[in-house]
């Protein structure tokens, strides 16, 4: 089975890709964030100018032109009908689980700082690692899991020192 991915550019348009349509596309890498490539014989130049790994969004330079591009994965767009999103939580100090599955790892301890956007902890569900992030800056005041943890949708994953 393949997987399409759904490109967002601009805001404005939207693109649906796959692995093999990617992998069939002749591209030379001149380094790690520069590539040239030919697709329907029109030559690109592509720069990659920033990333964000964490929400998929790239800033990229193709042939002189600036665009903004998003990446929603098949698990994203589940997790979107489903009326879910990853690393969100019910209360501003409070990390719950976004739905069921195994904690892979768990990157924060009790007492540490972590700016908004840190990883906290690995969430495996549907057979995807799924990264969930700090809301926000703050302390970590309770850390409910630990690294092989089932757990349930909803259930305590993090909690924040409060800003009171």
């Amino acid at each position: 089975m393949v997987e399409n991915y759904l490109l967002h550019v601009n805001d404005a348009h939207r693109f649906e890709v796959n692995a093999d349509e990617v992998s069939s596309l002749d591209i030379i890498y001149l380094n790690t964030k520069e590539a040239h490539f030919i697709h329907n014989n029109q030559s690109y130049n592509i720069q990659v100018l920033s990333e964000d790994f964490s929400s998929r969004t790239y800033k990229i330079r193709l042939n002189n032109k600036i665009h903004t591009i998003s990446i929603e994965r098949p698990l994203d767009a589940l997790i979107k009908d489903l009326g879910l999103s990853l690393g969100s939580s019910t209360a501003a100090n409070t990390i719950f689980a976004p739905m069921p599955g195994i904690i892979l790892d768990v990157l924060v301890a009790e007492g540490d700082e972590v700016v908004k956007g840190a990883p906290l902890c690995v969430l495996e569900a549907m057979k995807m690692e799924n990264s969930l992030t700090s809301p926000q800056d703050g302390t970590i005041k309770t850390v409910a899991v630990a690294k092989g943890d089932t757990v349930e949708k909803g259930k305590l994953l993090i909690e924040f020192e409060s800003n009171d």
